[in-house]
């Protein structure tokens, strides 16, 4: 059994206190930074840029997830590989040449990540899953964080999980939105390997102590 990772969402954090919010999690028991950006076109909101996640990655200690709600995310692989990005996911339904932004994003050394929207259906990705290492399965409708999980999640990580193991892929299925004690453990008993938590560490009392519950939760 593989460990199952926790990448809080720095879209949650308080960005007043960016620095502080950023050591908490270097010290804590969370594997990955998970950093959206948005445009304001893709979704409806406007996270932070360019400028934001070079000061993230100048003080992150861990794997940098970034997540890509915008349109044409093509014009921007190269610059987030220089921005320290580890993994670089992009939205299917804002890729019109899937395979080819795949290839792209791994030629700057960086893994390749795929997100859903919640009424895509898993089938879209039968023909390149074997060049993804990452599918985030958006469990809430993307754009703000905060709002409440959707539950038709888990069958369609159950139905991601049969399609990896058909195809023979090693790609791991990361969620994000909503996720909390409550619904963490169901998450990855349907196949889930990465869970990516915004509100529920940030705005807990006990950052540290909330990541450390949620981590041997999902691993016991």
């Amino acid at each position: 059994m593989s460990t199952k990772l926790i990448a809080p969402s720095i879209l949650a954090a308080d960005f007043a206190n960016l620095q502080r919010d950023i050591e908490m999690v270097n010290q804590s028991d969370a594997d990955w930074f998970h950093i959206d950006i948005m445009d304001g076109v893709f979704v409806p909101n406007i996270s932070f840029g360019m400028p934001v996640l070079k000061a993230i990655s100048k003080h992150a200690k861990k794997t940098i997830d970034v997540h890509l709600m915008i349109v044409d995310p093509d014009r921007y692989i190269k610059t987030f590989a220089e921005l320290g990005s580890n993994i670089l996911t992009v939205h299917y339904e804002a890729c019109t040449h899937l395979h080819r932004t795949l290839q792209a994003i791994k030629a700057e050394g960086m893994q390749a990540g795929v997100a859903l929207n919640p009424h895509t259906n898993i089938n879209v990705l039968e023909d390149t899953i074997n060049d993804i290492d990452l599918v985030c399965l958006m469990s809430v409708n993307p754009g703000f964080g905060g709002q409440s999980f959707i539950e038709n999640t888990y069958n369609k990580v159950a139905q991601l999980k049969t399609l990896i193991e058909q195809k023979g892929a090693s790609t791991k299925i990361e969620i994000d939105g909503g996720v909390t004690n409550k619904n963490a453990k169901q998450l990855v008993a349907a196949g889930a390997d990465v869970l990516v938590a915004g509100s529920y560490v940030f705005k807990s009392s006990n950052q540290i102590q909330t990541v450390k519950d949620l981590k041997a939760l999902v691993n016991s």
